[in-house]
């Protein structure tokens, strides 16, 4: 794992109510894309991912200049825009699903308090990387880890290239 300012972060972060929005794979694709945008600038380096139909799971590691909670905060907000977008332009019945009484909004896309845990040790960061990865395989998406394509997996099983925005956690 390369030095960073802070430790890896394993990170993860559910659709309201647990509703399948990411089922869509343009719905997917606005996280692939925020995730890569942060790495080409630096903020973050990418180890591992998996985006699941109402949840996802991050290992990330900050880098110097910025703290875990602006990340996240940046990540969550630019996702969440983008994803009401869509649904306003596309699937405003849809979108409706996300209507919430709020005084700071009026639709919400993530829960709050998404969970992140340093990841200070490498028995702990491979554990929660095995997990990521193994997560489509016990939601029976998938028989291998490798096959499901919005995963980090077939990154390590394969040495695939899809996914050039990752940082193998070896260097």
């Amino acid at each position: 794992m390369n030095a960073g300012a802070y430790f890896p972060d394993y990170y993860t972060a559910t659709i309201l109510e647990w509703k399948p929005l990411l089922q869509q794979d343009k719905y997917k694709q606005i996280i692939i894309d925020s995730l890569s945008f942060m790495v080409k600038e630096k903020r973050i380096i990418l180890y591992a991912f998996v985006i699941m139909v109402n949840h996802i799971h991050i290992i990330w590691q900050v880098q110097a200049g910025y703290t875990p909670k602006e990340i996240q905060l940046s990540f969550m907000k630019y996702t969440a825009q983008m994803m009401i977008k869509e649904l306003r332009n596309n699937e405003p019945d849809v979108l409706e699903q996300y209507r919430v009484k709020a005084k700071d909004r009026k639709y919400q896309i993530w829960e709050r308090n998404p969970l992140s845990i340093s990841l200070w040790n490498r028995g702990v960061f491979m554990q929660k990387l095995n997990y990521i990865h193994q997560n489509p395989v016990v939601s029976g998406l998938c028989s291998f880890a490798e096959e499901y394509r919005y995963s980090s997996a077939s990154f390590y099983e394969k040495e695939t290239t899809e996914w050039n925005f990752l940082t193998h956690y070896l260097g």
